[in-house]
């Protein structure tokens, strides 16, 4: 994705409203209350997440999204951020994964180990809050241009979701479709899993 089109996203979800799911999530928890965000993008979760009294461990590949929230969270002690790959991050323990709109450009060669280590580390009780990118999404199709935006996406199916998720306990699991348009204004079409799922006690 261009730098253009990279800064043109961060814009418009710098200070989006909080998922239902994501506050689902956060009300599982109680102590600790360690955070992960996968994908951490301009910080909007964070935020939030701060405000809910979490330390937040948060990466993102894009160089342009760690020097953003440097800059919006500058002096917070409990916001730790690395620009790094899924695959390149190193876990800590926590209580609640966040990975909304991420895992999508997770090269699927690279997904199995990630899913491993991400799970792994979350503690007993802990949450995962995600999406999952739909067979059925403009981004799954022949049309969409990889050169110009991401080279591999990871697309998949609530059939393969749930295999994921054993030794999760599912709080929610919904299926999205819906027709719009991108931040740029290209016409999309969405398919999407969002996820709310408590890892089960030893």
């Amino acid at each position: 994705m261009s730098s253009k089109e990279i800064l043109a996203y961060f814009s418009a979800t710098e200070h989006r409203t909080t998922r239902a799911d994501l506050r689902q999530a956060v009300d599982l928890i109680v102590e600790p209350r360690i955070a992960i965000d996968c994908g951490c993008g301009a910080g909007s979760d964070i935020a939030y997440l701060r405000s809910m009294g979490f330390v937040v461990h948060a990466f993102d590949i894009e160089e342009s999204a760690i020097v953003l929230c440097k800059k919006r969270f500058t002096g917070d002690a409990d916001v730790l951020l690395t620009q790094s790959t899924f695959w390149e991050f190193v876990y800590p323990p926590s209580s609640l994964i966040v990975a909304d709109a991420s895992l999508f450009f997770c090269p699927e060669s690279r997904f199995p180990e990630v899913w491993r280590r991400m799970t792994a580390s979350l503690l007993p009780r802990g949450v995962f809050a995600g999406s999952f990118l739909g067979e059925d999404d403009t981004m799954a199709g022949p049309d969409y241009d990889r050169e110009a935006f991401w080279p591999e996406t990871l697309t998949t199916n609530e059939q393969q979701i749930r295999s994921w998720l054993k030794g999760f306990d599912v709080v929610s699991f919904a299926e999205h479709k819906t027709s719009g348009t991108t931040v740029n204004g290209t016409p999309h079409q969405w398919h999407l899993y969002s996820v709310v799922a408590q890892k089960q006690s030893l």
